[in-house]
């Protein structure tokens, strides 16, 4: 799990990454010297089957999407197996993707259940309210998790961004999480990226739908914290890449930049 130092929870990467540098353990870097990848498993066959020796290269943390895993395997924690690994576990709510009706006490009672295991937790704004008593429990005991925001309708407000941003920030957040949807009539990735380097609490950016591939690729340029590709076979988003295929996109980007 990541180690965290006096203050709020932070994310400490310096055991933990194959694409990012050495940061401080109190910073979540605002800027990375380099992008995290994380790799997330899109159903039960993909995580019970999936090597350990493979992550290497394809991702640097794995989500662990509770809400797409059955029963049985929330009981088997097959996630245990990636000893060493850092794991991102979320259990998303309905209105936002999530795959079970859960309502907001079944899914802090999932994260709680797993908190032992976890290296970041997620937990949605919109239910920053609802699941208070966790968010409280994170904050006391110093342990680093994020906000995340969902909008599969688009075009997404700008203001809701700076509003879930702020409302994360207050809230204790190592970062705020933003996926949104991105067609092709959209011509917003500039006004993106200024959000995505303007000053204040850390960004994960990603877009969904068609430019889903190359909103990625470029947010993570652009210091986007945390970027998502799918483990497995199953993708977790539209338009999402294999977390190998975004690890190695980022890699051959920054390579062409130091040229």
């Amino acid at each position: 799990m990541g180690k965290t130092s006096s203050g709020k929870g932070v994310i400490d990467t310096r055991d933990h990454c194959l694409l990012a540098a050495p940061v401080p353990t109190t910073s979540f870097p605002p800027q990375p010297a380099r992008p995290l990848v994380v790799g997330s498993f899109g159903d039960d066959a993909g995580l019970l089957s999936f090597p350990k020796e493979h992550l290497a290269g394809a991702c640097d943390v794995v989500e662990i999407r509770l809400d797409l895993l059955s029963t049985k395997t929330l009981e088997l924690k097959p996630w245990k197996n990636f000893d060493g690994i850092p794991l991102l576990f979320t259990a998303r709510r309905s209105s936002e993707g999530g795959a079970r009706e859960w309502d907001a006490a079944q899914r802090e009672n999932a994260l709680r259940q797993v908190l032992d295991d976890a290296w970041l937790i997620d937990i949605e704004v919109a239910s920053l309210g609802e699941m208070a008593g966790l968010v409280e429990d994170m904050n006391l005991r110093k342990r680093p998790w994020i906000a995340s925001y969902h909008d599969f309708r688009g075009p997404t407000d700008l203001a809701r961004l700076h509003a879930g941003r702020k409302a994360a920030a207050a809230a204790g957040a190592a970062a705020f999480k933003a996926a949104l949807e991105l067609g092709w009539e959209s011509l917003r990735l500039p006004e993106l990226v200024d959000f995505l380097r303007s000053p204040g609490l850390p960004v994960s950016l990603m877009g969904m739908g068609p430019l889903a591939p190359v909103s990625r690729v470029l947010f993570a340029q652009f210091g986007s914290v945390l970027n998502y590709g799918y483990l497995g076979d199953t993708p977790t988003a539209p338009g999402q890449w294999s977390a190998r295929q975004l690890t190695e996109a980022i890699r051959s980007v920054r390579h062409q930049q130091s040229l």
